[in-house]
């Protein structure tokens, strides 16, 4: 009942017993031009505030792949799609001239994902790969909206155990993410719509991403001595 209310609230226009078509039209394209607004509006005070931190992250980043580092990717649900669009940006680059840099997806194998979480738990499907795969020279970028996911968490110490360079994306307060500091490189978006988060988090890996290939360019592969 409570999210019925919740959903008349969003869209009133779409309850009631008279149905008019062209106001309830109407109704919804003004629904999508406030979110598109909304959407803006976020993704111009995140950017605005965290724009420092988005270039120190880039610089990081490049110091590891300049390092012969490899970059791991992880997170859940949808934050797992914006994992594995990280790693295939930067091993497959569609801009021309830019070099693929190795990183890989913590979540893209299904039989370890359920074979780790079947056998030992769910909390554990990032931790068990990392210690198999990552060294010390490499980094683990981790998605959440809450920034509060026990496997990340779980992952991040493992990483940190490891002398990993470590980095994040959250949203709302940033959670366990911010509070733990195992995360050396984090910006959190502060909405609590998450579908806000999201796509402020895609903007803001799509810019990462043309960041540190233009450091890894200029500074023609002497980076992480400069860093």
């Amino acid at each position: 009942m409570e999210q019925d209310e919740a959903v008349q609230g969003l869209y009133p226009f779409l309850y009631g017993k008279d149905k008019d078509p062209a106001r309830d039209r109407a109704g919804l394209l003004s629904s999508v031009i406030h979110k598109m607004e909304e959407s803006v509006a976020v993704k111009q005070r995140f950017f605005e505030q965290h724009g420092p931190q988005l270039v120190a992250m880039a610089e990081a980043l490049a110091a590891v792949f300049a390092d012969q580092g490899v970059l791991f990717t992880m997170g859940n649900g949808g934050s797992s799609c914006d994992a594995d669009h990280l790693a295939v940006e930067f091993m497959h680059p569609i801009t021309t001239g830019r070099p693929a840099l190795p990183a890989h997806s913590l979540t893209v194998d299904q039989s370890m994902l359920t074979a780790i979480g079947n056998d030992i738990g769910f909390a554990h499907v990032f931790l068990r790969q990392l210690t198999a795969l990552a060294k010390p020279k490499d980094a683990l970028f981790g998605f959440s909206t809450s920034g509060n996911s026990q496997n990340l968490m779980l992952a991040y110490q493992k990483a940190r155990d490891l002398r990993m360079r470590t980095f994040g994306l959250a949203g709302m307060e940033g959670g366990a993410m911010v509070e733990s500091g195992l995360v050396d490189h984090i910006l959190v978006v502060p909405s609590d719509s998450i579908h806000r988060i999201q796509e402020s988090h895609v903007t803001a890996y799509h810019i990462l991403w043309d960041l540190v290939h233009t450091l890894l360019a200029d500074c023609r592969g002497n980076l992480s001595k400069e860093l």
